[in-house]
Protein backbone atom coordinates (compact mmCIF):
# COMPACT_ATOMS: atom_id res chain seq x y z
CA UNK A 1 0.00 0.00 0.00
CA UNK A 2 1.25 3.28 -0.79
CA UNK A 3 1.33 6.24 2.12
CA UNK A 4 0.93 9.73 1.49
CA UNK A 5 4.25 11.73 2.68
CA UNK A 6 3.38 12.40 6.53
CA UNK A 7 4.19 15.88 5.93
CA UNK A 8 1.82 16.05 2.87
CA UNK A 9 -0.84 13.82 5.32
CA UNK A 10 -0.95 16.28 8.32
CA UNK A 11 -1.39 18.85 6.45
CA UNK A 12 -4.72 17.94 4.23
CA UNK A 13 -5.93 16.55 7.54
CA UNK A 14 -5.22 20.25 9.03
CA UNK A 15 -6.61 21.85 6.07
CA UNK A 16 -9.53 19.62 6.11
CA UNK A 17 -10.54 20.51 9.79
CA UNK A 18 -10.00 24.36 9.05
CA UNK A 19 -12.46 24.37 5.83
CA UNK A 20 -14.66 22.24 8.10
CA UNK A 21 -14.84 24.95 10.59
CA UNK A 22 -15.02 28.03 8.18
CA UNK A 23 -17.32 26.77 6.55
CA UNK A 24 -19.67 25.65 9.55
CA UNK A 25 -19.31 28.96 10.33
CA UNK A 26 -19.73 31.18 7.35
CA UNK A 27 -21.62 28.54 4.99
CA UNK A 28 -20.84 29.98 1.95
CA UNK A 29 -20.95 28.16 -1.59
CA UNK A 30 -16.85 28.97 -1.64
CA UNK A 31 -16.67 27.66 2.04
CA UNK A 32 -18.52 24.37 0.67
CA UNK A 33 -16.21 24.11 -2.86
CA UNK A 34 -13.06 24.30 -0.61
CA UNK A 35 -14.00 22.11 2.09
CA UNK A 36 -15.30 19.70 -1.02
CA UNK A 37 -11.82 19.89 -2.34
CA UNK A 38 -9.91 18.84 0.25
CA UNK A 39 -12.42 16.24 1.46
CA UNK A 40 -11.75 14.90 -2.31
CA UNK A 41 -7.89 15.05 -1.77
CA UNK A 42 -7.79 13.79 1.52
CA UNK A 43 -9.92 10.60 0.21
CA UNK A 44 -7.33 10.22 -3.08
CA UNK A 45 -4.73 10.28 -0.67
CA UNK A 46 -6.20 7.67 1.81
CA UNK A 47 -7.45 5.41 -0.95
CA UNK A 48 -10.71 5.87 0.81
CA UNK A 49 -14.14 6.86 -0.49
CA UNK A 50 -15.39 9.11 2.60
CA UNK A 51 -13.78 11.99 4.72
CA UNK A 52 -14.89 9.74 7.69
CA UNK A 53 -12.90 6.66 6.37
CA UNK A 54 -9.89 8.63 5.09
CA UNK A 55 -9.64 11.05 8.41
CA UNK A 56 -9.12 7.42 9.87
CA UNK A 57 -6.77 6.29 7.73
CA UNK A 58 -4.39 9.22 7.91
CA UNK A 59 -4.22 9.06 11.66
CA UNK A 60 -3.20 5.75 11.77
CA UNK A 61 -0.38 6.51 8.72
CA UNK A 62 0.51 9.50 10.93
CA UNK A 63 0.29 7.56 14.62
CA UNK A 64 2.52 4.71 12.61
CA UNK A 65 5.06 7.19 11.25
CA UNK A 66 5.05 9.34 14.94
CA UNK A 67 6.53 6.15 16.74
CA UNK A 68 9.28 5.71 13.69
CA UNK A 69 10.60 9.48 14.01
CA UNK A 70 10.15 13.08 13.25
CA UNK A 71 8.55 13.99 9.94
CA UNK A 72 10.52 15.38 7.16
CA UNK A 73 8.95 18.46 5.35
CA UNK A 74 6.71 17.83 2.26
CA UNK A 75 8.26 18.51 -0.21
CA UNK A 76 7.67 21.95 -2.33
CA UNK A 77 6.05 21.68 -5.52
CA UNK A 78 9.10 21.85 -7.89
CA UNK A 79 10.34 18.41 -5.99
CA UNK A 80 7.44 16.09 -6.57
CA UNK A 81 7.85 14.04 -9.33
CA UNK A 82 5.23 11.92 -11.37
CA UNK A 83 6.25 9.11 -13.18
CA UNK A 84 4.34 7.21 -15.46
Amino acid sequence: MLMANPATLRNLVERYETLRSTHARLGTSESRRQLEDVSYTLCVTTGTRTVTDALSVAAAQLRAVSSTGPLSPAPGPAEVQLTA
